[in-house]
C-alpha cells in the first residue's frame, strides 16, 4: 500500500494525541511525516543491498567476499557524508565447509541434501559409514542411550520456534557424543521449504568428543524417521570441514554527530557476515543497510539530532560473535553513555514495529514514538528487544535495547541457499528505513534520554 501525503499526516496527528509523556513525543509528529516520506521514496537501502549481495556473494568470516564486502561498504559510507568512519579491527574463526555429502546406503543407496553444521570438524576423507538412530527429543535420547554407542543420530525434531528449537542444533552434537555417537544430524531448524537445509553453528561441549554435524531437510528427516522405523538404515557422511587459522576483520562504525550532547550515543546496526550459503540479503545484508540508510536519510533531511547516531556493521555474528565482544569491549568507557541499542537481524519484510527490553519508564516513551509509525503500521512495541551483536553490550551497561519487529518467512529462509534478495519487497525494506530513522531520531533528540530505572 501507498501512502499519500494526507493519509501520513491525519495518521501522525491521530498517534500524537493524548497518553502520559506525549507532549514531548507528539511534537516530532511533522518531522516523522517528513522522514517517512522520504524514506519510502528513497530507494538507497534497496540498491545498495542488491549491490551488496549481487557483486561479493556469502561473507563467511575468513573470507575474501565479507572484507572486499566491508571496504566497499566503508568507502560508500564516506561518500555519504558521515562524521565518522572507522574499521575497527577484529580477530575472527575462519571456518571452512569444503566439500560434503550424505548418502543412504542401506536400504538402497542415494543421495541426500545436507549442510554441515559451523565449526563442525569434518570426517576422515573416505567418510564415515553407520547405522542410523533417530529421536525425537533429548529425553528419547536419554532413554535409548545403550542403542547410541556407533551410530550417527538424527534429531527429528519439529520447528516450533527458533529459541527453543536450536539447542538440538547447538547442543545435539555434544549430547550425542556423550553416549558413543559417531556422528549426529539436525532436522533443519526452521520452517518448512521445498527440501532447503540450513545450516548454523554448533555449539561443542570441549569436555565430551568432537564429531562431525550437518543438518538436513526436514522432508529428507521425515523420510530417514519412516525408512528407520521399518528396519535398519545405514548412511555414508563425508566432510571436509576445517578450521584455519584466526582471519582479521573488523567492525564497520560510522556516525552522525549530535548538535548538542555528541557524547550521548544512539547505537543501530547489523552484521555483515554471513553463511557461506545464499548471499545473506535477509541475514543479514538488509539489516545493515537498513540502519545505514536510515542515518544516511536523515543526514540528507539535515536532520542531526542533540545525540550522536553510530550505526555499526558488526562482523563475525554467525559463528563466533567476535565483532559484538569486541565493541562492547573496545568502547567499554562510553556504554553508560549509550542511551539507547537497536538491532535489526530478523529479515527486512513488512515492518510491524520494535521489540523492546528496558524500564518500564522508558517503555512509555517508546510506545510514544512508535505511536508515530502508525501511518506504515510499525506501531507495536513487544518484549524482547535487542540481538546478538549489540548483546555484550546492553548486557555489560543495562542500555534500553530495541529489535525491528518485521512479518515475514525469515525461518523459511534463514541459514539456506535460498536466503537471496529475491524474498524480498523494495517497498517493504523502504517501510523499514523509515521505521528505523523516526524511531532512532526521535529517541536522539528528545530533551531526556529514555530512563534505565
Amino acid at each position: 500500500m501507498r501512502y499519500t501525503p494526507a493519509i501520513l499526516m491525519a495518521a501522525l496527528t491521530l498517534a500524537g494525541a493524548g497518553g502520559a509523556g506525549a507532549a514531548d513525543v507528539s511534537s516530532y509528529g511533522e518531522t516523522a511525516r517528513r522522514i517517512i516520506e522520504a524514506a519510502r521514496a528513497d530507494s538507497t537501502a534497496w540498491d545498495r543491498l542488491t549491490e551488496l549481495t549481487d557483486r561479493f556473494g556469502s561473507r563467511l568470516s575468513g573470507s575474501p567476499s565479507l572484507e572486499a564486502a566491508l571496504h566497499w561498504s566503508a568507502e560508500r559510507m564516506r561518500e555519504d557524508g558521515f562524521d565518522r568512519v572507522d574499521l575497527e579491527p577484529v580477530s575472527v574463526r575462519h571456518w571452512v565447509r569444503g566439500e560434503e555429502s550424505l548418502e543412504v546406503v542401506e536400504p538402497f543407496p542415494d543421495e541426500l541434501v545436507m549442510l554441515g553444521l559451523g565449526n563442525s570438524i569434518g570426517t576422515r576423507p573416505e567418510g564415515l559409514t553407520a547405522g542410523l538412530l533417530v529421536v525425537s527429543s533429548f529425553d528419547e535420547l536419554d532413554a535409548r542411550a545403550s542403542e547410541v554407542p556407533g551410530r550417527i543420530v538424527l534429531y527429528d525434531v519439529p520447528f516450533t520456534s527458533y529459541g527453543e528449537t536450536v539447542a538440538y542444533r547447538a547442543k545435539g552434537p555434544s549430547r550425542a557424543a556423550a553416549l558413543g555417537a559417531r556422528a549426529v544430524l539436525v532436522r533443519s531448524v526452521g520452517t518448512t521449504g521445498l527440501r532447503t537445509p540450513h545450516t548454523g553453528a554448533l555449539d561443542y561441549d570441549e569436555e565430551q568428543p568432537l564429531i562431525p554435524a550437518a543438518a538436513v531437510a526436514a522432508e529428507d528427516a521425515a523420510r530417514l524417521h519412516r525408512l528407520a522405523e521399518r528396519g535398519r538404515v545405514t548412511l555414508r557422511l563425508r566432510m571436509d570441514a576445517h578450521f584455519l587459522p584466526d582471519a582479521q576483520s573488523a567492525n564497520l562504525l560510522g556516525e552522525l554527530r549530535g548538535r548538542e550532547r555528541p557524547d550521548e550515543i544512539v547505537l543501530l546496526g547489523g552484521h555483515i557476515d554471513s553463511w557461506d550459503v545464499g548471499t545473506g540479503a535477509m541475514d543479514d545484508g538488509g539489516g545493515c543497510m537498513v540502519t545505514w540508510a536510515a542515518v544516511r536519510l536523515l543526514k540528507q533531511l539535515g536532520l542531526r539530532p542533540r545525540r550522536t547516531l553510530r550505526v555499526v556493521l558488526f562482523t563475525n555474528e554467525e559463528n563466533g560473535l567476535a565483532g559484538g565482544r569486541d565493541y562492547a569491549a573496545r568502547h567499554r568507557d562510553e556504554l553508560e553513555r549509550h542511551v539507547m541499542a537497536l538491532e535489526s537481524d530478523s529479515g527486512v519484510f513488512r515492518p510491524t514495529g520494535f521489540g523492546f527490553t528496558g524500564s518500564d519508564a522508558a517503555r512509555e516513551v517508546v510506545e510514544e514514538v512508535a505511536a508515530l509509525l502508525e501511518p506504515i503500521g510499525a506501531s507495536g512495541v513487544g518484549p524482547r528487544g535487542g540481538g546478538a551483536d549489540i548483546g555484550p553490550a546492553v548486557e555489560a551497561a543495562g542500555i534500553p535495547s530495541m529489535a525491528l519487529a518485521v512479518d515475514g518467512p525469515y525461518f523459511t529462509y534463514h541459514h539456506t541457499r535460498a536466503d537471496t534478495i529475491d524474498r524480498l519487497d523494495p517497498d517493504d525494506v523502504a517501510s523499514c528505513v523509515a521505521a528505523v530513522a523516526v524511531m532512532a531520531y526521535t529517541v536522539a533528540d528528545l530533551p531526556d534520554p529514555l530512563p534505565r530505572d
